[in-house]
């Protein structure tokens, strides 16, 4: 498998397991993995769709959505199919440089969804606290400033991963205990210090996901604050379901992520199926729970969807400056 026979040599390839532990129930497991799948392909597709067709969607929320679609879209396609292959057809090689794209894939895209989450908490926060001046501070040129500056993020962090992994030596395991490549799973491998390495992902990992939750969470308090504060029980009750949904896609995203990157490094007595199921889980239930709460449950999309799947039009409202059409 190297490339010649020291420890120095780039491997050619490398060997992800899958999930150990549960090696006799992998074919079964499969399946609810492949459902949620193409329940987060399908969903952000149509998501995708209908805010670029509908022209009245081409607002600062709707655009962040759009934004986190592709970003799910990504995220999940870089591991899963790959994840399938491992499970269903005990396809367990992987190519040495896709493993790499592999890591460069996944951290950068989390690195994006966090980026996205924290702008959307922003936009809620102004739309809310501010409704007068959201249009004027939120543009469309500010949106897509934001959009480019947390991908640009994304990148420009994640990118010295790849480099400085890909000019360190390889020890001969090549075997990597979970189903895809991840930063710290091939760190492992490696025949030399990584103190160096191990101290930019920390750094990267605080930066910016520390940076992101502290923001996402100043950005909720006041919105909490200016909801409590309505005169109306039912927009109170409107408000909070709105922000409870979005509170339950945020914590579906960083906890299991927050779990898998602290267990790498300090849970050295968590069981290893519990990190690996928590790693999968990290990068298939936000990406199939995101089109459902930010799109099924908002009207103007919800609305859309329906007319699609029934072809029910919802009919106009009849207001005074309009006069009724007399009687045939």
């Amino acid at each position: 498998m190297l490339a010649s026979g020291n420890s120095s040599s780039q491997p050619v390839s490398f060997i992800l397991l899958g999930i150990p532990g549960l090696e006799n129930y992998q074919f079964w497991i499969a399946f609810p993995f492949c459902a949620m799948y193409l329940i987060a392909i399908v969903g952000n597709v149509i998501v995708l769709h209908i805010i670029r067709t509908d022209h009245t969607l081409h607002e600062p929320m709707y655009l962040f959505l759009a934004m986190l679609a592709i970003t799910d879209l990504a995220l999940s396609s870089s591991t899963q199919p790959k994840m399938l292959a491992i499970l269903w057809f005990h396809a367990h090689e992987i190519e040495y440089h896709a493993c790499l794209i592999q890591v460069f894939f996944i951290h950068s895209f989390s690195s994006v969804e966090s980026g996205l989450l924290m702008a959307m908490a922003l936009d809620r926060y102004v739309a809310i606290c501010f409704p007068l001046h959201h249009s004027t501070f939120l543009t469309p040129a500010v949106v897509g400033k934001l959009g480019a500056a947390v991908m640009m993020r994304g990148l420009l962090w994640v990118s010295p991963f790849c480099i400085m992994v890909s000019r360190m030596p390889f020890c001969p395991n090549h075997v990597i205990p979970q189903s895809y490549c991840e930063h710290m799973a091939v760190l492992k491998l490696v025949c030399a210090d990584t103190r160096v390495n191990r101290a930019y992902g920390l750094f990267v990992a605080f930066s910016v996901v520390g940076f992101d939750i502290i923001v996402i969470s100043i950005s909720y308090v006041m919105i909490l604050r200016t909801v409590l504060g309505l005169p109306s029980d039912e927009a109170r009750f409107k408000a909070f379901g709105t922000c409870a949904s979005h509170i339950c896609v945020i914590l579906a995203f960083y906890i299991p992520a927050l779990f898998t990157f602290l267990t790498h490094r300090f849970g050295h007595h968590v069981p290893r199926v519990v990190h690996i199921m928590f790693a999968n889980f990290y990068l298939l239930v936000p990406p199939m729970l995101n089109p459902i709460i930010y799109g099924v449950r908002t009207k103007q999309i919800r609305d859309r969807v329906i007319q699609g799947c029934c072809g029910k039009v919802p009919k106009p409202r009849v207001t005074a400056s309009q006069p009724t059409p007399p009687p045939h």
